[in-house]
């Protein structure tokens, strides 16, 4: 068969090179002119920093095949996330541990006892947590809700932390040991080159076409068996009955020299302070050695019709929007729907990979018992 991925990242390159494997004739296509989607990774000619153009990418998961996937195309070097947070004048370690919770109230107590007093902050009339402030203020109390939550998840979601389903937050994250990495996760790395290199290795095959700074053309659907589209679900219809609603972000890059801020990440809890974090990407690469430093200061905001979409929002509105879109979409022939944009959910790069696998393998297996492709591998609702 004739497979067209639109788009080059995660999902069209481990779908594609599955299909390529099992011998399809498969093309890529992608509006940008690189392949890897958000996780593209470039030298900087001026420091020769590695930078994570659209923001920082760090690879975790406790998928071992999803590991060992990756790690046939590229050498995945040792890496912690370790994020810090200033907020109230003072920096912290986050996510919330238990050296954080002894220096922001200024106490030395064991876990037990840290247990013990968190919960006595913690606001227990709250039984059935519905909002994000609610789970926020049933887990940790308004003290540390109000330092190291509410002001960044309004400057990140743009709204009141009222308005936010509880499970945003999921389980907050809270620990009552001294451990600050970031991720529970086996396996976590950053790969040694960028993750751009990996992502054009997966897509090095002789089944493969590759065309970049190509949009997708209505036109291309004659020329192929099926379409497996990672852009935007709305997109595909051309956003005939309105636009689902993403967060973006706006980077202020900055140089310097030497070391800027001494960690990867610094969040800025405060509200008054406008961007929620500062990178410095040298620091994603610590076996790497350079004397100047990129920064990016990161704003987030809605997302307009030029903008690159983010972070899917999920609310009431969009639900039912997405809805109506599905119901479309399964009343497609030949086309796919796949990744972040194409389910309208936000995935971590290890699911996205596990997606695609597991998408190829629904491919192989339908063609295999003559059965139609189908229309989600993952059901977006």
């Amino acid at each position: 068969m004739k497979f067209l991925m639109v788009g080059a990242g995660l999902s069209g390159a481990v779908i594609g090179r599955r299909m390529a494997e099992a011998g399809h004739d498969v093309t890529v296509i992608d509006s940008r002119d690189h392949v890897a989607g958000n996780c593209h990774t470039e030298r900087d000619p001026e420091t020769g920093v590695m930078v994570h153009v659209y923001g920082p990418h760090i690879f975790h998961t406790d998928d071992e095949a999803v590991w060992n996937y990756v790690n046939a195309f590229t050498t995945f070097m040792p890496y912690k996330n370790r994020v810090k947070s200033t907020t109230q004048g003072q920096v912290f370690s986050l996510p919330v541990n238990l050296h954080t919770i002894n220096q922001f109230f200024g106490k030395t107590m064991r876990p037990d006892e840290a247990r013990a007093f968190i919960e006595e902050q913690a606001d227990t009339s709250i039984t059935d947590p519905q909002t994000f402030e609610e789970q926020a203020l049933r887990f940790v109390g308004p003290d540390l809700y109000e330092a190291f939550f509410k002001g960044y998840t309004e400057k990140q979601w743009g709204c009141s932390p009222t308005e936010l389903p509880a499970s945003i937050l999921k389980r907050l994250p809270v620990r009552f040991n001294y451990d600050d990495n970031y991720f529970f996760h086996r396996f976590q790395g950053m790969p040694e080159h960028g993750y751009t290199p990996m992502v054009e290795a997966i897509l090095d095959h002789p089944g493969i076409t590759v065309s970049l700074s190509t949009p997708f053309d209505p036109g291309m659907k004659a020329e192929q068996d099926h379409i497996v589209w990672s852009g935007p679900l709305d997109g595909y219809f051309d956003y005939d009955i309105g636009r689902l609603g993403y967060r973006t972000l706006d980077f202020e890059r900055f140089t310097a020299s030497g070391d800027w801020q001494g960690c990867a990440v610094m969040n800025y809890g405060d509200r008054d302070v406008p961007f929620t974090r500062i990178t410095e990407h040298k620091h994603f690469s610590p076996w790497e050695s350079h004397e100047g430093s990129v920064l990016y200061r990161e704003f987030s905001r809605a997302c307009g019709p030029d903008d690159i979409p983010y972070y899917p929002i999920r609310m009431v509105d969009e639900k039912a929007l997405l809805a109506d879109y599905v119901a479309r979409a399964e009343g497609e022939d030949g086309v796919t729907f796949v990744g972040r944009l194409g389910t309208y959910r936000y995935l971590d790069m290890d699911v996205t990979i596990r997606e695609a696998m597991d998408t190829a393998q629904a491919f192989l297996t339908a063609l295999e018992r003559q059965s139609a492709l189908p229309v989600f591998a993952k059901p977006p609702l």
